[in-house]
């Protein structure tokens, strides 16, 4: 990678035209925009939380407006680029025959289809920095073409853009790909430029117990910097349970001290809630600023918002104005004097960093951290709840207890303490022992957490 051109991995890969990876370093030493890293450092030292909107769609002309649009009347601090499905999955010329034929077709912007030289117009019409968020097990070609228009703010990792999104590709596989990313991004920062690598702890955004979110991203944040990774921003999805999301905000920063090199910056993200949200407008106003207002008090340096139209499908360019100033409202210092509970919040991030750290233990100790983390899966004493993936043996099962913060009805196979198990059981007991408790029945009410705010309308 450090030689003459970047590193390729697939048979096509010399169609696509890339510059020689000196022209590249070159190319982007000499923009004068900030870069995410360089807004996340500025913002975490000031305390302030900067808010990024999702959007992505196919044709050039079309996504160039979006982001002029978003920047012009809601002045986003980052903007996004989220990749089309086929691009995510390698069929690139499949995005290619969509574009051509009808580009409202894509669920997202064809970046290796329009290539690099197009990327670069996008990213020179705005004047805030751009992340790639796309859900690829297999992102390099997508890196490389996003490195080579001057993006150095890419999201994913082997686990957390697998697992929710693949039905049968190996972890092994996808730890790989991402490896060759993570590698590339260390060369490039022994060049003086720093890629923020964000992890994606949502997962499949669905009942995600906070110490799988976290020992996930903590896993990813260790074999990412152990390629030389020097910015870390990880995310953890909002639950909805104030003090539990707001613990679990700083046990990221807890985590990251103990456990990563002195040289790695980490950044919490907040993603605002990802379950069912509700369809009517003030009541999803009212959770997008709860979601923000969470992020304050958990001191997450971004923020990546919602809509009111989340219920109903694609948001419009209105709707994610709105909500880039509704979350907006939440940073506003009269939100200083909400006074938290700071004792229960102390009491659930040490819980939380146990069980993580129960977690991570076997791959801390591990010769090879990579292929202890193949075979964590294999063996279940890694999982996730409600994974898409086969190769994660799904035997979590998380439940909401009787205030809302999510809990573990069942650890599956994690290696977790007998004080970690006797915790949740207890927070649980109530509900298990209800007469009639069906464990189907309360998994989709928990599930529809907020989406049942309509219903009391």
């Amino acid at each position: 990678m450090a030689q003459s051109r970047i590193t390729l991995a697939a048979p096509d890969a010399q169609s696509l035209g890339l510059p020689a990876f000196d022209d590249v370093v070159s190319y982007i030493k000499v923009q004068r925009k900030p870069t995410v890293h360089s807004l996340l450092r500025a913002a975490d030292a000031s305390g302030r939380l900067l808010i990024q909107p999702r959007c992505g769609v196919g044709a050039q002309e079309t996504m160039k407006d979006l982001l002029i649009q978003l920047e012009h009347k809601a002045m986003p601090d980052v903007l996004t680029l989220t990749i089309d499905s086929h691009t995510r999955l390698l069929r690139f010329d499949t995005a290619r025959n969509v574009l051509v034929a009808d580009p409202r077709q894509l669920n997202g912007y064809p970046l290796v289809a329009h290539g690099w030289k197009l990327a670069r117009e996008i990213d020179m019409a705005v004047n805030a920095p751009i992340e790639i968020r796309h859900g690829s097990p297999d992102p390099r070609i997508l890196f490389d073409v996003a490195l080579a228009a001057g993006f150095t703010s890419f999201e994913g990792g082997g686990i957390c853009y697998n697992l929710p999104y693949c039905k049968d590709v190996p972890i092994s596989h996808s730890l790989a790909c991402w490896r060759h990313v993570d590698h590339v991004c260390g060369a490039l920062a022994d060049q003086g430029i720093i890629v923020d690598r964000e992890l994606f702890g949502t997962l499949t955004g669905v009942l995600v117990p906070p110490s799988i979110s976290l020992a996930m991203t903590l896993i990813e944040a260790l074999l990412s910097a152990k390629e030389g990774v020097r910015c870390l921003s990880v995310a953890y999805c909002q639950s909805g349970h104030l003090i539990q999301d707001v613990a679990a905000l700083r046990a990221i920063r807890v985590l990251a001290s103990r456990h990563l090199p002195a040289g790695v910056e980490v950044y919490p993200v907040f993603h605002e809630f990802m379950g069912v949200f509700p369809a009517k407008r003030h009541n999803a106003e009212a959770l997008i600023f709860f979601g923000a207002l969470t992020a304050v008090k958990g001191r997450a340096t971004k923020l990546i918002n919602k809509t009111y139209d989340e219920a109903r499908g694609i948001p419009s360019v209105q709707a994610n104005i709105s909500g880039i100033w509704t979350a907006r409202m939440a940073t506003s210092r009269l939100f200083d004097a909400v006074a938290l509970p700071e004792d229960e919040i102390a009491e659930e991030c040490d819980a939380i960093c146990a069980e993580v750290e129960n977690i991570v233990a076997p791959i801390l100790s591990a010769g090879d951290p990579y292929e202890a983390a193949v075979r964590g899966f294999a063996s279940g004493t890694l999982d996730i709840p409600f994974s898409a993936n086969g190769h994660a043996r799904s035997r979590v099962l998380p439940m909401r207890d009787r205030s809302g913060a999510i809990r573990y009805h069942s650890f599956g196979g994690l290696p977790v303490s007998q004080e970690a198990q006797r915790r949740n059981h207890a927070l649980l007991q109530g509900i298990l022992t209800e007469t009639g408790f069906d464990p189907f029945t309360k998994l989709q009410r928990d599930i529809a957490h907020f989406g049942k705010l309509d219903e009391s309308d």
